[in-house]
């Protein structure tokens, strides 16, 4: 009888989603919270838009400034750790010999068992570093592209997010009825934000939702309550 192929899907865009995760997220919080806030001080409709503007060039930068060193730090890392192991292997390859046997006996296999692929490893060192590298230390290698993919997608992410709540100030004429209308679309964008943020990132996808509505509405209401009070 013939037989349907096993086929494996896995994600494999983690770091993507994750740079959005990140960039959308505070690009629909704090742009919302900021106009909220100073729709609770001022009336004019044309400050909040500057201001909101120029909150957003500012934390796309910032944030994307941010995504870029934390590549660039991972992969000075990864490559510091590897400077390291290669060290290690050509002085001491009894005892990271020993340390790939420990790996392995700490996934059950015996003495017996683990001692060929260790003589395997060792006739080639590249994989050996390899080897170390994933399973002893658990970085992989990243990609040399990363920093400035992460940078511009946060950076894109964040501004996207950041005109959902500052568009209806835009359009409006009064401060008031364009916070109703922020309040809105916001709370719709960070619940289908959230949900399809659990779909990707294997989490509850309704949870998800109700999470992130939350924390934005809460950091929107906080604003607004602090400038009312100011004011």
């Amino acid at each position: 009888m013939p037989q349907t192929p096993h086929v494996e899907r896995h994600f494999t865009a983690r770091d993507t989603v994750r740079d959005i995760v990140i960039g959308m997220s505070d690009g629909l919080t704090v742009p919302f919270a900021l106009a909220a806030g100073l729709s609770g001080a001022v009336a004019s409709t044309r400050v909040i838009v500057t201001a909101g503007l120029a909150e957003i060039a500012a934390g796309s930068i910032a944030m994307g400034l941010g995504g870029y060193l934390a590549a660039r730090s991972d992969a000075e890392h990864y490559a510091s750790e590897r400077a390291r192991e290669q060290r290690e292997v050509d002085t001491v390859p009894e005892v990271e010999a020993d340390e790939i046997r420990q790996v392995f006996q700490a996934y059950g296999l015996s003495a017996a068992e683990t001692a060929p692929v260790v003589e395997a490893l060792r006739r080639r060192p590249a994989a050996w570093i390899d080897f170390m590298m994933r399973f002893e230390l658990g970085l992989e290698r990243p990609d040399p592209r990363r920093a400035l993919s992460s940078a511009l997608t946060i950076a894109g992410a964040y501004i996207a997010g950041g005109f959902i709540p500052l568009a209806p100030y835009m359009v409006a004429a009064r401060a008031a009825t364009a916070l109703l209308f922020s309040v809105a679309v916001t709370l719709v964008a960070l619940v289908l934000f959230g949900y399809i943020k659990g779909r990707f990132t294997g989490t509850r996808p309704a949870r998800s939702a109700l999470q992130t509505a939350l924390v934005g509405g809460l950091a929107a209401a906080a604003a607004f309550g602090l400038a009312r009070l100011v004011s």
